[in-house]
């Protein structure tokens, strides 16, 4: 047999590609929108659930230490970004001229008790002259009774009569001094010389002055009034520091985030709901914390000199409405916030946007938003 007349076998004839390509077509023009519908009714559903801003930052309380007497700086116990707990000592100021006002006023308080103490005496002889000048006014105006019976029946001259009635008003005279005596010393004796010496006003006013003084003494030891970081600080023992004056800023250990949030994005959002913080300076970390308070008026309403609406050319703006957010779990691992922090917040507000929630209400538990602000 030749090669010519030798013939291969026929290969089989493959199906058509066509019904294949039309089965994937028909699944994707199924597939494809009801994927599309089922997250676009996903963002539907959740849609307005969630409010979330960037505009966000770690808070703390913080506290301007300053001293409360004047004077020199004689010892600094902490330095920059040192942790110390309520009272711990951050610095002493030279306690020696209050040491010294004390010393006078203990001295002082003494010779007032001293002085008056000797007022009773005083009261008391004041008391005896008295009445002897009352006796010796009653001498007097008896002898004048006799020089003027006397006088009538022309016994004594008229100048013994004048001499007896000018003794009677000499005698009246020393009665009343003595009688003004009694009651100064009474008077400073708070009306009664039984007036216990702590109950007397001249004493108080002393006892008060060496209260301040002793309270100046313990105010030249500074201390710390909250539980925080002390932050930079240069102040070094040898400064002079002035009333009030600033020494050192005091960070508390207690944080919150303060957000600002759009107008826009407040229309659910009630005090106590769930919420979840990230902060840029921990990617992937997450804190828990609930919504405290919510500002009574927009940021711009505390500014120094805030907008004048209705005035010139208007302009409409979204203000921004600070919100609080206490957190939950501050310890994330050795994550520590600072404030200043950027963050990042996202509330839970609970809303159900479904359609039985329009019709059957089912948002009923937001009703009271405005009742929480």
């Amino acid at each position: 047999m030749t090669d010519s007349q030798y013939s291969a076998p026929a290969a089989p004839e493959t199906a058509p590609a066509k019904p294949r390509r039309r089965i994937v077509n028909r699944i994707l023009w199924i597939a494809g929108p009801a994927v599309v519908l089922a997250i676009a009714g996903y963002l539907w559903v959740t849609g307005g659930r969630y409010a979330g801003t960037d505009n966000a930052y770690v808070q703390a309380d913080h506290v301007i230490v300053a001293p409360q007497v004047a004077g020199r700086v004689i010892e600094v116990n902490v330095d920059d970004n040192q942790a110390v707990k309520k009272g711990d000592v951050l610095f002493r100021i030279d306690p020696e001229p209050r040491e010294l006002a004390v010393a006078e006023l203990e001295a002082q308080l003494g010779a007032i008790g001293e002085f008056l103490d000797a007022s009773r005496d005083t009261y008391r002889g004041a008391v005896a002259d008295l009445r002897s000048s009352n006796a010796n006014l009653a001498n007097k105006q008896a002898q004048l009774e006799r020089m003027k019976a006397l006088r009538e029946r022309g016994i004594v001259a008229q100048k013994m009569l004048e001499d007896a009635a000018n003794e009677v008003a000499t005698a009246r005279g020393e009665r009343d001094s003595d009688a003004a005596a009694v009651a100064k010393n009474r008077t400073m004796l708070g009306g009664s010389v039984e007036t216990p010496l702590d109950k007397l006003s001249g004493f108080k006013v002393a006892e008060a002055k060496l209260a301040q003084a002793k309270l100046d003494l313990e105010h030249t030891v500074v201390r710390a009034p909250i539980d925080g970081v002390v932050g930079k600080t240069a102040l070094q023992p040898g400064d002079f520091l002035a009333v009030g004056q600033a020494a050192m800023p005091l960070i508390a250990n207690h944080l919150w985030v303060d957000a600002n949030f759009k107008e826009t994005d407040l229309t659910h959002v009630a005090v106590g709901q769930p919420a979840t913080i990230e902060v840029d300076t921990y990617p992937g970390r997450t804190w828990h914390a609930h919504v405290e308070s919510i500002s009574p008026a927009s940021g711009a309403q505390f500014s120094v000199l805030p907008a004048q609406n209705a005035t010139g050319n208007w302009v409409k703006i979204v203000q921004r409405i600070p919100v609080r957010l206490e957190l939950d779990d501050s310890d994330q691992g050795g994550a520590i916030l600072r404030a200043g922090m950027s963050a990042v917040v996202e509330i839970d507000t609970g809303k159900q946007n479904t359609l039985l929630g329009r019709w059957f209400g089912a948002d009923e538990d937001n009703h009271d938003i405005a009742l929480h602000r």
